[in-house]
């Protein structure tokens, strides 16, 4: 499938050039007399945070356009419903944080990353392939875009992770999930893949 969705991000990077009405409300995408959990609450009485839920239904919106146009379009869709509810109810953990808009507005900026660089929703420059372990054949593909916060796509082997930029003393470092992390110090890098396994890789100049 990711053949099919890099074949389609040309579409997708117009989709998010026009605004909806739905941009031009003041509140949030979802129905604030509605609105019973505490984040909820807390998100319809911030219009910043409101403004970051418009933006993420219009991300969600364009990145469900994108899978409708791939192989076994249902089947991919039906997992970014799940995985986007999945978020939703992570969003709301954030009601146990001292700093509970904070929190809030961490995951959604982080989550809006996470679709526009999956999906190909903003524009990115071109790959740059890291040689690991001095082995050419053992190579972590990252590709950057200009999300807020920065974002990269990262591919090894057959599996492919969106890493968020973290801000460090040295480099740039960018997390995924489940403890994969790619730190950039100029050419060099810094990579775990999977969990527990560091590697130490090259820019190269394919």
């Amino acid at each position: 499938m990711r053949a099919v969705l890099i074949a389609t991000m040309a579409v997708a990077g117009s989709m998010l050039a026009f605004a909806p009405a739905a941009m031009a409300q003041k509140g949030p995408s979802f129905d604030c007399k509605k609105a019973t959990h505490e984040v909820e609450k807390l998100i319809c009485a911030d219009e910043g945070l409101a403004a970051l839920d418009r933006k993420m239904a219009q991300t969600y919106a364009a990145s469900i356009k994108v899978l409708e146009k791939v192989v076994d379009s249902k089947e991919a869709i039906r997992k970014l419903r799940a995985l986007q509810s999945g978020w939703g109810k992570g969003r709301n953990e954030c009601w146990k944080e001292d700093d509970k808009r904070g929190c809030t507005e961490t995951s959604y900026k982080r989550r809006i990353a996470e679709l526009q660089a999956n999906y190909g929703l903003v524009k990115s420059g071109k790959p740059v392939f890291y040689a690991c372990e001095n082995n050419p054949s053992n190579e972590i593909v990252a590709t950057f875009f200009e999300t807020e916060p920065p974002s990269a796509r990262l591919e090894r082997g057959d599996r492919q992770v969106i890493g968020i930029a973290s801000p460090t003393a040295s480099g740039t470092r960018y997390d995924a999930d489940f403890g994969v992390y790619l730190w950039i110090k100029g050419d060099e890098a810094i990579a775990e893949w999977p969990q527990g396994t560091k590697l130490t890789c090259k820019a190269g100049g394919r």
